[in-house]
């Protein structure tokens, strides 16, 4: 299954330094993939339902790409089974 690509991504490339945090708001089921600013709050919509850990997924593999990361570099730290999820940059 291919993943499908997301324009107009906010370049978030100037975040990227080790054990940096990101806090982002996630909302699944959304009618498209995006991130987008909503005042100072970074907010993640993810088409995809939040069972089994795929939003999660979904919201790493969007992230890392408005970094210019891989998925693998980035690693959950808070929220889980939360909307507002805290994720962790390392080994840059």
């Amino acid at each position: 299954m291919a993943r499908a690509k997301v324009k107009n991504l906010p370049d978030l490339s100037a975040l990227v330094c080790q054990g940096q945090e990101i806090t982002v708001k996630v909302t699944p089921n959304a009618a498209q993939t995006r991130l987008a600013y909503k005042g100072d709050v970074l907010q993640a919509f993810v088409s995809v339902p939040p069972e089994d850990g795929k939003a999660n997924l979904a919201v790493t593999r969007l992230l890392a790409q408005a970094l210019g990361i891989a998925p693998s570099r980035l690693t959950l730290l808070h929220g889980q089974t939360s909307r507002l999820k805290t994720f962790r940059i390392d080994d840059v």
